[in-house]
């Protein structure tokens, strides 16, 4: 299987997700965009995308211009191509602008290790059907989509009580994913030296919070992890 993977910044890859990818011998191109590597013409060769998450927002098309061609890739990969798609946080919000929602500014920023509550179409569905009514797993954003009401194609699967689209399908194929389910045991000590998560997180949780959070996510990393793999071997079925 062939995958590409979109990055926004080194240390947010498929995280676990990977680990399992790369078990199974898949073939990863991963494309850095903030070190200004292109995403390739022919999309048509991939088998699925991942997009991942990042310090930066949607709408910062002026500080980072290949935003611009990143969502036209999405968009020619999931609309036009209909192929398999996850998208993580940043993926998330940038999938729901592609089929015609807004990103908007949480209220407030949700960033620790809290409840994901599924919907009732979470049973019927290809990915997370096995999945308990009820999650926990690791939140570290700011914004979120909003609009998509409207769009007969898309499936609300699972919210939180600030964010209402924590989990969303486009059609049966293409996933935006608000929280992080991929995390290692590294990822909140990785994560926590990027200056705009540090901020955030200290924003939201003051002085000394990271090595607390830290420690919450490696408390629940085994079930994260059990996530995961669901939630891999569900979504290779669509390849």
């Amino acid at each position: 299987m062939n995958i590409i993977v979109l990055q926004h910044i080194k240390i947010e890859d498929p995280g676990y997700i990977k680990d399992l990818m790369l078990a199974d011998r898949f073939n990863l191109t991963t494309i850095e965009l903030d070190e200004g590597e292109k995403i390739p013409d022919d999309l048509s060769k991939f088998d699925a995308m991942f997009c991942m998450g990042g310090p930066m927002d949607t709408f910062m098309e002026k500080d980072y211009s290949w935003l611009i061609e990143e969502k036209k890739a999405i968009k020619e990969f999931v609309i036009n191509l209909k192929k398999p798609y996850l998208g993580f946080c940043l993926g998330c919000q940038l999938l729901g602008e592609v089929i015609g929602g807004k990103v908007v500014k949480s209220q407030p920023s949700e960033i620790g290790i809290m409840d994901i509550n599924f919907s009732r179409e979470k049973n019927t569905d290809n990915l997370f059907s096995k999945f308990p009514n009820k999650i926990k797993s690791l939140q570290w954003h700011s914004y979120e989509v909003q609009g998509i009401e409207n769009n007969k194609d898309v499936t609300l699967l699972a919210s939180s009580p600030v964010t209402k689209y924590q989990i969303f399908k486009y059609k049966n194929y293409a996933y935006g994913i608000q929280f992080h389910i991929e995390i290692k045991d590294t990822t909140v000590n990785e994560w926590g030296c990027v200056p705009e998560y540090k901020k955030a997180l200290e924003d939201q949780l003051g002085d000394g919070a990271l090595e607390k959070f830290d420690q919450s996510a490696k408390d629940n990393m085994t079930d994260m992890n059990n996530y995961s793999k669901i939630l891999y071997q569900n979504f290779k079925k669509l390849l």
